[in-house]
């Protein structure tokens, strides 16, 4: 049994949209250990005089729609009144053990593969700010409702040695985690790693940058850069992301079936930018 909570504030500013994407990121933990959600409750907060009931539903009904999709039961949950509204999910999912993907799992010549591009946060302060990115913003916004359901998959054939998903501390943080825990060093092709779009990387020149994202590069002081590798890179893989991909470290023998895997259940992208090495001074070094 694996077992996890998250909610956060809102993102978009349509309510069910809100409710499908909330509901997305919950489920992506149990995702990202290899799990099949089972059961989900509703974490609920609700500021009475800012919302209505119609705005209230229309975050349930996306949430639920998003439960219903992964296959999952949702078995009711708790409501409290609070200054802004949160919204998210407490979620059950069950793994074989055998089969459980932890963040202690990789191994020095593993590859990595990314299943969701980047940019996530870096759009969303973008729209914030007024600035025009077009249909970026349908396509950021799909990518985040979109379900982390095949790390399941990939579980259940055991394709995978090692994993995380891709959410608030950024692909450099999550990625850290991994690496520390693995006792292995993280190699990262910054050149392979793809954003949503190339006007991403517009914008972070141009500074639209959250105070996260700034926060995460700081935090990654064990990360070593290559000389050659821009600004715009380096936030991009610490952009905080909202409901992001899966992180992957697959054994070199099983790459060309995982690849295939992900495709075949509709992964956003499936994009080898990296390896495991040797564990030296550094959590990750980005080339």
């Amino acid at each position: 049994m694996v077992q996890t909570i998250d909610f956060f504030t809102p993102i978009v500013d349509d309510p069910y949209t809100y409710g499908q994407i909330a509901a997305a990121n919950s489920l992506s933990d149990v995702y990202a250990m290899g799990g099949l959600p089972v059961t989900a409750m509703n974490v609920v907060g609700v500021p009475l005089e800012h919302l209505s009931l119609e705005d209230v539903n229309q975050i349930l009904k996306g949430g639920a729609d998003k439960v219903a999709e992964a296959g999952c039961v949702l078995a009711g949950g708790h409501t409290v009144q609070n200054p802004e509204p949160l919204y998210g999910l407490s979620v059950t999912g069950l793994v074989h053990p055998d089969q459980l993907i932890t963040n202690s799992g990789a191994s020095a010549g593993d590859l990595l593969i990314l299943t969701k591009p980047l940019g996530t946060g870096i759009l969303s302060t973008a729209t914030k700010r007024g600035v025009d990115i077009g249909s970026l913003s349908d396509r950021s916004i799909s990518l985040m409702a979109t379900l982390n359901s095949p790390g399941a998959d990939l579980a259940k054939a055991g394709l995978v040695r090692g994993g995380t998903d891709v959410t608030g501390f950024g692909l450099l943080g999550h990625l850290g985690a991994v690496a520390r825990e693995s006792g292995v060093t993280a190699v990262v092709h910054s050149d392979q790693v793809p954003p949503i779009d190339d006007m991403v990387l517009s914008l972070i020149d141009e500074g639209c940058v959250p105070g996260g994202t700034k926060a995460n590069l700081e935090a990654a002081s064990n990360t070593s850069f290559a000389a050659g590798v821009p600004d715009s890179l380096k936030l991009l893989l610490a952009d905080a992301q909202t409901s992001g991909g899966l992180l992957l470290s697959v054994a070199p023998e099983s790459l060309d079936r995982a690849l295939a895997l992900l495709t075949e259940k509709g992964a956003s992208c499936a994009e080898v930018i990296g390896e495991m090495k040797p564990r030296n001074d550094h959590d990750i070094e980005v080339l």
